[in-house]
């Protein structure tokens, strides 16, 4: 071992090995390894959250015995009540978690021999021993012990449905064009049944292709049929986290609702827009058509993004005409709702202006912005899928490029026109033109406008009752709304609704109810039910998770709103409003 004075002959000592030699270098290391700290605790954050937060499952366990880890998803997959429960009660993976013993064999044998296992699909057991059919990636962690491994869990048993389907359609088709075939060879005995027997097996043929060819889109009725299941735990996390906003928090966890809030909304609106998408370019979604208020339909918006307009400290102005038209309610809110939010979206300082301006026998619908523009030589590239322009200013890549190209497609199915107009620096303006009803192109609606009361402070006692069967559904609807300064009475069914209604002292002002409750029960059902014990007229709307063009035409010819989950809370507060307003009594 050296002496002090060796180690100084030597010219290096241990400070200098660690780039500390000098007070200097001592001062800019430590700030600079403080923030490295802080970044690596800010990742170590962010994937403690992705782990709690997936949608597919995730655990680490001992091939020999049972889990040492696991996430929310794969209790779900499982159908424990959470992760700890399922790690209590799943102690031996071979006997407890898969459903063939041999196969648990072969893919421990196979981690044990390569190390990892990619995309294997297999079956495992649910709490109550039903089978469910996974896509599960398994490596071993050697490090962590001679059998530790992790593994990602995909529940992929809609597909497997879907693909037994389809493959029986295939057999099925198949054994229809062995027989059309040996029809055929049989028809050889005389030419002119051989000529009509094969003019018909043609028909028949074609029919079987388009069979195959909806076979094909069928599985964008499964998406459909899914966003259902994924909508209710989005809808209870947002109503939740909305809960949350309102209240009094440090901060810092105020910051963090806020983040996740915003990831909520950004997950809920890309799903949305995925399904539409795929709606629109499967020719599946059909004009209602139907006479609508635009300038009714435009305040109603207006009041939603309000809150968007002062949360970003911008200007927001509507000016609004007399004007009907016959359209699609839906699609037509949602045109003037994604121009909205583009304008807002790009527009970081200025404002926002939502104007109807009747022109000879049609009407222009324009929302104008004062954002970053857009170059002249792009301003059609806007409208395509998945493709954005972001000048300078943006803040980097928002959304993922669905919103105009809903509009675009939309406007197309509807026979509108759409005119986009722009200079860099200065703004944009869009125009949607629009056909107005020749008897009422230049008259107003018989009946004025009433404003409806104001809600900004709270809903002042007023008494909502909320039916659906999905209880934490409720109980985030319950927190929220009594945040709001509602009393809130919550119901899972029309029987236990009109049990809370027996002991109330006062009538429910307004019901908000889950289209699909148990029992094949509706919330329509449940609605009249409650009108028809009360013998009033109360008023009343329907938020269900399902999208479909066949439940929105049903609602509608009951003349109930209807509001999808997940539930945005400014939309919620406007559907309240106007239920509770003027107009409602």
């Amino acid at each position: 071992m050296k002496k002090p004075s060796e180690e100084k002959d030597s010219g290096y000592g241990v400070g200098d090995l660690l780039g500390l030699g000098s007070q200097s270098v001592r001062k800019n290391y430590y700030p600079a390894l403080q923030q490295r700290i802080e970044e690596l605790e800010k990742e170590r954050n962010r994937y403690k959250w992705l782990f709690e937060n997936a949608l597919h499952g995730i655990f680490q366990a001992n091939m020999r015995g049972g889990f040492l880890a696991c996430n929310p998803a794969m209790a779900r997959i499982c159908g424990y009540a959470s992760p700890e429960d399922l790690k209590q009660r799943v102690i031996r993976l071979r006997e407890q978690l898969f459903c063939s013993s041999n196969e648990f064999d072969k893919i421990r044998q196979e981690l044990l021999d390569e190390g990892s296992l990619r995309v294997r699909e297999t079956r495992l057991r649910r709490v109550d021993n039903t089978p469910v059919h996974v896509a599960i990636s398994i490596l071993r962690r050697p490090d962590l012990g001679p059998e530790v491994v992790e593994a990602f869990v995909a529940d992929i048993t809609e597909r497997v449905q879907a693909r037994q389907k389809l493959e029986q359609l295939n057999a099925d088709l198949e054994r229809r064009v062995e027989e059309r075939t040996e029809a055929l060879q049989n028809a050889n005995f005389g030419l002119r049944y051989q000529i009509e027997e094969r003019e018909k097996v043609e028909r028949e043929l074609v029919v079987a292709m388009e069979a195959a060819r909806e076979a094909n889109r069928s599985k964008d009725k499964y998406l459909a049929a899914a966003s259902h299941d994924l909508m209710q735990p989005l809808n209870a996390a947002r109503l939740m986290i909305s809960a949350l906003q309102d209240s009094q928090l440090p901060d810092q966890e105020q910051r963090m609702v806020h983040q996740v809030h915003r990831a909520l909304e950004g997950a809920e609106d890309l799903l949305a827009d995925l399904l539409d998408i795929s709606k629109l370019d499967q020719q599946a979604m059909r004009p209602d058509l139907a006479f609508t208020d635009v300038a009714a339909l435009a305040t109603g918006l207006g009041e939603e993004f309000e809150a968007v307009a002062a949360n970003a400290g911008l200007q927001f102005r509507i000016h609004t005409a007399p004007a009907m038209v016959k359209t699609d309610q839906r699609m037509m809110t949602r045109i003037i709702r994604n121009l909205l939010s583009n304008a807002f979206r790009y527009t970081r300082q200025g404002g926002v202006l939502l104007a109807l301006r009747a022109r000879g026998d049609c009407l222009r619908i324009e929302v104008w912005d004062t954002g970053v523009g857009i170059e002249e030589g792009k301003l059609r590239d806007i409208f395509r899928e998945f493709h954005q322009l972001l000048p300078q200013g943006t803040g980097g890549r928002q959304g993922v490029g669905l919103g105009l190209a809903i509009v675009e497609r939309m406007v197309r199915i509807l026979g509108y026109d759409i005119d986009v107009a722009s200079r860099p620096g200065r703004g944009s303006r869009f125009v949607l033109t629009v056909p107005l009803e020749k008897s009422m192109s230049g008259q107003a609606e018989a009946g004025e406008t009433h404003p409806l009361e104001s809600f900004a402070e709270g809903f002042n006692g007023a008494r909502v009752l909320v039916i659906d069967n999905e209880q934490a559904v409720l109980d985030c609807m319950q927190v929220l709304l009594e945040r709001w300064g509602c009393s809130v009475m919550a119901a899972r069914s029309d029987i236990e609704a009109l049990q809370l209604l027996a002991t109330a002292e006062q009538l429910p002002s307004v019901i908000l109810a889950d289209y699909h409750l148990d029992n094949n029960l509706t919330g329509c059902e449940a609605i009249y039910s409650v009108r028809r014990k009360l013998d009033r007229d109360i008023p009343a709307a329907i938020i269900t998770a399902d999208s479909s063009d066949n439940i929105r035409s049903l609602v509608r010819a009951q003349y109930l709103p209807i509001l999808n989950k997940p539930v945005k809370p400014n939309r919620l507060r406007a559907l309240l409003t106007s239920l509770l307003g003027p107009s409602s009594e």
